[in-house]
């Protein structure tokens, strides 16, 4: 029952996505940046980073658990998966975190959502996949407009650890070439979980015990970010994964940081500087750019494995 990486039955990839199923994707995790923002009124950074990790994971381990899916058998498995977590998980989600903390959620949403950028060199360098010269100029175009926006004029340390936190995860998108044969499904809840109780660790060094207000707001936007942008933006991921090819999923994520800034426009009255939203400008260019009608390596969101990476290399073009 359980899905692997690289399934031999799986279906073929269709190359379209579900717009409905994508526009509710992106939109609940373009919405976590400010919902991150209300969150830290009632809770300390890091505690609230491992809430969300733990709860997602949790929630997934259930739907594991219940549809009876196998266990990674050998210690190197749960060894790459720990590390998986480590990154994708404990890294990614502490680095959001803390620069939703220091910046506008706009700016946020675009600078940790990055990754498809960041990837591009590592995947040239690691797996020889080709870089054209129309993805070069992405490249150029993309770096000058994430610097732009990290610099102290029009991002500041936010900036700084929002790019971390997209660093991360395109670390854990090159990882997950290394899960084949694993169900994405109980990898993804294991690395969650590891995640989480790293980040717990690492929340009781830095901050002490949990000292978490529990109103009303904090508990809807809790469960929002660990059952609804964590959970189940994960299991649509591998539904949309299962049967589409990567290259128009990943063209998908631009959405992500472009509900983030529409939110932070229309509810908290964000009005990024000249300098930022040049900036901004050029980083959705570059993305669109490298990413549209080309085959190149992409990447979910921080926590969501790249699950169609290695399925789409084994299907021939004609499928696509």
């Amino acid at each position: 029952m359980g899905a692997s990486i690289a399934g031999r039955n799986a279906p073929a990839l269709t190359g379209k996505p579900s717009p409905w199923r994508m526009l509710w994707i992106t939109a609940a995790l373009g919405t976590c940046f400010l919902l991150i923002q209300w969150g830290l009124r009632d809770a300390p950074l890091l505690w609230f980073a491992t809430l969300r990790a733990l709860l997602g994971g949790s929630a997934l381990a259930l739907v594991a658990f219940w549809q009876g899916r196998p266990l990674p058998s050998s210690a190197m498995a749960w060894g790459k998966i720990a590390l998986l977590g480590l990154v994708n998980v404990s890294l990614a989600f502490a680095f959001m975190f803390a620069g939703v903390a220091g910046l506008s959620t706009g700016v946020a949403s675009v600078l940790a959502n990055a990754q498809p950028l960041l990837i591009l060199l590592p995947a040239w360098w690691l797996f020889r996949e080709r870089i054209t010269p129309r993805t070069g100029a992405a490249l150029l175009l993309g770096f000058a407009g994430l610097l732009m926006v990290a610099l102290p004029g029009g991002g500041g340390s936010g900036a700084l650890l929002s790019l971390a936190s997209a660093a991360s995860v395109t670390v854990g998108t090159l990882l997950v070439r290394t899960l084949g044969g694993l169900d994405v499904v109980v990898t993804s809840a294991a690395h969650f979980l590891i995640g989480g109780l790293v980040l717990a660790g690492l929340a009781f060094a830095v901050e002490g015990p949990p000292i978490i207000s529990w109103t009303p707001r904090f508990i809807l936007v809790l469960g929002f970010l660990g059952l609804v942008a964590t959970a189940a933006t994960t299991l649509a991921w591998f539904v949309e994964a299962q049967r589409s090819a990567l290259s128009s999923l990943t063209v998908w994520m631009f959405l992500i940081p472009v509900f983030g800034l529409v939110i932070g426009i229309v509810v908290l009255g964000e009005r990024p500087s000249p300098w930022t939203a040049a900036g901004i400008a050029l980083v959705m260019g570059a993305m669109w750019m490298a990413l549209a009608k080309q085959r190149v390596a992409g990447s979910g969101p921080p926590g969501v494995l790249c699950v169609a990476c290695q399925r789409e290399e084994a299907v021939p073009d004609e499928m696509q």
